[in-house]
């Protein structure tokens, strides 16, 4: 695969050459290590580091041109690109490079605070059944297929993505299954990718850190719905909406598309009735114009409710035929850390969850909270470097359903531990009773042998925070560190 400099300047509107236009290029970069010979290399200017400063280092790794919007000196022989912003430009050469690639198959994006990872799964397992090559692109893994591929971000910055769609295009995949991020949104990673189906799951306070407003995030997730519904190369474009969710409204009035709505509490397109949900399962009908779909599921909890109906939304879309989706979803188990069992024999039950903002980790334990018998036993902390707001909401909603709270460290990164949890115990603190107590301890490995300690016969005891995740990012390193791992040594040490 290979342009020429002038090919890509065609796609620019604001471009000035110096050198040889007609130069092969190759490969794209905007990171200096990842230069090949015969590469543009992209400078950006970010928070962090300038890729400006990294021009030199780019052309002796055998850049063919550079792309740049400041006045610096290259070396001689590589060509130049001039424009007014660099970052704008990539996103406008990448999906030309990789011919477009997401115009090859069906590419449906799930965005929302909550509930894209196991959203997507189910999609892809109901897209599987009815003999379609899927990939899945998402915050636990890349999916060619069943080949898998480790992530850096759920949602990949453009130059990856567009690479990695020509991968998919290439090995036939006939549909793709994306998590979406606000980020990703806002930052233009997903510019140029044609969508066929979008899912809206649902909007709580999250990534206040990066967006600043309320407003700000739900603007960046409506955006997913202006790209389905804008004219491309294929035809059938769906917005899939989550009709309880109070910024359905403003979802909604994005899309210029078919909308097909589902819900629990409102009037929408699909609905669940006769609900019951169980410690291993859960089943309801999904009502619809077109018919009912009884599922009984091995999967629990309200919120998979929710999710399971987007899938059903999304399967609708993509025309699966509703014996097919009926099949799939009943055969689905889990997806890792998302609300994940872990057993090792020990008298109570252990649950491990990706729960990181309030909705999802009051979402889970409202679940726990129905399934309890006994007393539920919270493990959780907050991540730093992100949203401090929602560090006391959490710490009130650890007390609001759990008996016994143990607030710890998640990823602290370039934060102090001791104050994420200060601004934790802020919250505790508003909730505690005589009969409900939480405790303080920093060490996340100590805090779950504390909680699987006290944990009796037929208590509950939830994990939160990290799910999937097999590290914890400290302030001068990142650890090996998984939830599930760790729970089920302290249950064989104690045993």
């Amino acid at each position: 695969m290979s342009k020429t400099v002038q090919q890509l300047a065609a796609q620019l509107q604001e471009v000035l050459i110096s050198g040889d236009a007609a130069r092969e290029i190759t490969s794209l970069a905007y990171d200096s290590r990842a230069v090949k010979p015969g590469a543009l290399f992209i400078a950006l200017a970010g928070s962090k580091a300038d890729g400006h400063d990294y021009v030199g280092a780019a052309c002796r790794q055998g850049a063919a041109a550079v792309l740049i919007d400041k006045d610096i000196p290259v070396a001689s022989g590589v060509t130049v690109l001039k424009v007014p912003d660099s970052r704008a430009a990539m996103l406008a050469i990448a999906p030309y490079f990789y011919d477009h690639p997401s115009r090859r198959f069906r590419l449906i994006g799930v965005t929302g605070t909550n509930g894209k990872t196991t959203t997507t799964h189910l999609i892809r397992a109901i897209l599987r059944r009815a003999g379609h090559r899927v990939g899945l692109i998402g915050t636990i893994h890349t999916l060619i297929g069943d080949t898998v591929l480790p992530v850096k971000n759920t949602t990949p910055d453009v130059i990856d993505l567009q690479a990695l769609f020509a991968d998919m295009a290439a090995a036939g995949i006939s549909h793709v299954v994306m998590e979406v991020s606000s980020h990703a949104l806002a930052l233009g990673r997903v510019s140029g990718s044609e969508f066929d189906t979008g899912v809206f799951t649902n909007l709580t306070r999250d990534h206040l850190d990066f967006h600043l407003t309320f407003e700000n995030y739900l603007a960046a997730k409506a955006e997913l719905f202006r790209l389905v519904s804008a004219p491309g190369a294929k035809t059938h474009k769906t917005a899939v909406v989550n009709a309880d969710d109070p910024a359905a409204a403003a979802i909604l009035a994005a899309c210029g598309c078919r909308r097909l709505t589902y819900g629990v509490e409102r009037p929408a397109d699909l609905t669940a009735a006769a609900i019951d949900v169980r410690a291993r399962g859960a089943s309801f009908t999904v009502k619809s114009p077109h018919g009912d779909l009884p599922l009984d599921l091995k999967i629990t909890g309200i919120f998979n409710v929710y999710n399971v109906l987007a899938a059903v939304g999304a399967a609708c879309a993509e025309g699966i035929a509703p014996a097919i989706v009926k099949q799939a979803l009943e055969e689905f188990t889990s997806v890792p850390g998302r609300f994940e069992l872990v057993d090792a024999g020990q008298p109570y039950t252990v649950i491990v969850d990706y729960a990181h903002t309030p909705d999802g980790l009051e979402n889970i334990l409202r679940t726990a909270r129905q399934l309890a018998t006994r007393r539920i036993l919270v493990v959780f902390g907050c991540g730093g470097d992100r949203d401090r707001t929602k560090r006391p909401i959490m710490g009130r909603l650890a007390m609001d359903y759990g008996d016994i709270v143990i607030a710890t460290s998640d990823n602290p990164r370039s934060e102090d531990p001791a104050a994420i949890l200060a601004e934790i115990e802020a919250g505790l603190k508003e909730k505690q009773t005589a009969a409900k107590g939480y405790e303080i301890i920093a060490d996340r490995r100590q805090a779950i042998a504390r909680a699987l300690g006290l944990a009796r016969p037929d208590d509950l005891v939830v994990i939160a925070g990290k799910g999937h995740e097999t590290y914890q990012i400290l302030k001068d390193r990142t650890i090996d560190f998984d939830d599930r791992a760790v729970a089920r040594e302290i249950i064989k040490e104690a045993n």
